[in-house]
């Protein structure tokens, strides 16, 4: 009996030993079976590209920055700012009605239906929300939302707001360049972004403008004063250095906040110096009179009777405030004769006159680097009456800078140089002047110009800037209202140079639509856009190294030898 029990208490032993074991050996190949598919898995979403791109854009892109851009003096005038974007991975969202919901707790402004569009469906990556603040980025973090995440990326951010937004643009949402030095930075090919020193290893090195914002503040102050004292429509100008072709300043306003690129879809907010071409009325009388010196068709001592009209058919062009006598060539320029100036063309000759325009470049785009260009309106040949009507600045249509640059020209000892908005050196100028004038016409132009600040049109620029030497010559553009000239409607422009015993800069300026600032005064260019360049010039000159001189000999000594 005792042996019966023994062997059955031996053989449940047995078999619970076998039980075990077996489990063991099931437990086993599980655990391995397990392993196999968590490494195939494994294996599979190695094998497997994950998606880099969030709406086609790739995260590189997204997160790549742009250069910083300086003025001359290395002050900050665009940079990157690194800001947090909300995306969504709508696949991995568990509940998106919840998701909507939340979310529009710390986003008031999104459309539930778009984001609930936006969160539905099997894409990998889409755009919720863009450039938000870093506390926006923690409130929505808090939420604890599968599929919703971060991404940092570049925004562009314009310390100077405003006062330089015609010269640098502006870029989308996605940092690319809209408008602006911005935009053609983007286009410019590899070559010309290594030959600017843009780009050093892997970093982007500074660009470096020739702009100097300092000028640039005071220019932007002096246009935005000239709107409300003059209740002007539009203002603008642009100063260069016309040794270098360098561009130390451009303002147009109205304008825009860089910062806020939807702001330059408002109306007449383009910029007036490249993009706007205007009839500049009298300093083109300066271009004119400069061809027929350098000619040799007329002579510093010639006189022009400008005691009648001009007669044309049955039109007769005579002179504003005229004097009704024999004029002299610097009295044609100091009272700005209409008259006289249609004599001195005609000495030249209306082929050669037009002629010309072309070797000043006034007839084509001039080479710059904004992207905002408008073409001149100047006709391929005149006739008879095109060529006098031309000669003081009507029948045709140029931007502000065709004329800075032929001013340049004319001061600068008779050399055009392409305007530009990055630094250049001297050398690098003189490599690429085009010889347009003899300095002997040069030098002539620069006496009549300062005659003109001391005796004509000038005066009232001229008693701003006492001891820096200015020259300068206005014009009073009427506008075509109901396809007829309007005396009550002008633009008025006053184009400059300083200092003229040493030119270094040329100035202009435009005021559109002025009216009278008081009773004692009035609306041609000296009341306006003349002050405007004065009290402009009197506060940079000091600031551009230009220092005051009162001696009268450097007047002296501009006038030419056949006056003395």
């Amino acid at each position: 009996m005792a042996m019966a029990e023994t062997i059955a208490l031996d053989g449940a032993r047995k078999q619970r030993g076998d039980l075990t074991r077996s489990r063991i050996r099931w437990m086993i190949l599980g655990v391995v079976l397990g392993f196999v598919l968590v490494g195939g898995r494994l294996v599979q979403l190695g094998m497997v590209e994950t998606d880099q791109t969030i709406e086609g854009q790739t995260r590189d892109a997204i997160t790549a920055t742009r250069p910083p851009i300086l003025d001359r003096n290395g002050l900050e005038m665009a940079v990157d700012i690194r800001v947090p974007s909300l995306y969504a991975e709508p696949r991995r969202i568990v509940d998106v009605e919840e998701a909507v919901e939340k979310l529009r707790t710390v986003l008031p402004d999104l459309d539930e239906s778009w984001l609930r569009n936006r969160l539905t469906g099997e894409q990998g990556f889409v755009w919720v929300k863009r450039e938000l603040t870093p506390a926006i980025e923690q409130q929505v973090m808090r939420l604890g939302i599968p599929g919703i995440d971060f991404i940092t990326e570049s925004k562009r951010f314009y310390p100077g707001m405003r006062e330089a937004s015609h010269i640098l643009g502006s870029t989308n949402v996605d940092n690319q360049g809209i408008s602006g030095i911005e935009r053609y930075m983007d286009t410019e090919s590899v070559a010309l972004l290594q030959e600017l020193g843009l780009a050093r290893g892997n970093a982007l090195a500074p660009v470096e403008l020739a702009v100097d914002m300092r000028v640039q503040h005071v220019m932007y102050t002096q246009l935005a004063d000239a709107m409300t004292r003059y209740q002007a429509i539009a203002a603008a100008g642009v100063m260069m250095d016309i040794r270098t072709g360098e561009v130390v300043a451009l303002a147009s306003l109205p304008d825009f906040d860089p910062n806020d690129p939807a702001t330059a879809l408002v109306e007449d907010t383009f910029n007036r110096v490249t993009s706007g071409i205007f009839e500049v009325g009298s300093i083109f009388k300066t271009i004119t009179l400069a061809a027929s010196l350098d000619a040799g068709a007329v002579r510093m001592t010639d006189t022009f009777d400008a005691r009648f009209g001009v007669r044309f058919g049955r039109y007769t062009i005579s002179d504003f405030r005229g004097k009704n006598r024999i004029l002299s060539l610097p009295e044609v320029f100091k009272y700005s004769s209409n008259i006289g100036t249609i004599r001195v063309m005609q000495a030249m000759g209306a082929d050669n006159f037009r002629a010309f325009l072309t070797t000043i470049g006034l007839d084509r785009r001039v080479p710059f680097e904004l992207p905002e260009m408008r073409l001149p309106s100047v006709k391929s040949s005149f006739a008879e009456v095109e060529a006098a009507t031309a000669s003081f600045g009507h029948g045709l249509s140029v931007s502000m800078l065709h004329m800075a640059a032929a001013y340049s020209a004319i001061a600068n000892g008779g050399n055009y140089i392409a305007p530009t908005l990055y630094k250049r050196e001297m050398a690098d100028a003189e490599a690429v002047y085009q010889r347009v004038l003899a300095p002997e016409t040069s030098a002539a132009m620069r006496y009549l110009l300062r005659l003109n600040a001391l005796e004509g049109s000038g005066t009232q620029m001229n008693r701003e800037t006492l001891g820096y030497r200015t020259g300068g010559k206005t014009g009073t553009a009427e506008k075509v209202v109901d396809g007829a000239y309007s005396s009550s409607k002008v633009t008025n422009f006053f184009a400059s140079v300083f200092p003229m015993d040493a030119p270094r800069y040329a100035m202009v300026i435009m005021v559109d639509e002025p009216k009278a600032e008081n009773p004692q005064s009035g609306t041609t260019a000296g009341w306006n856009a003349g002050a405007v360049s004065g009290r402009i010039i009197q506060r940079v000159a000091p600031m551009l190294g230009v220092a005051p001189d009162f001696s009268e000999a450097l007047d002296r000594d501009l006038v030419p030898v056949t006056l003395r």
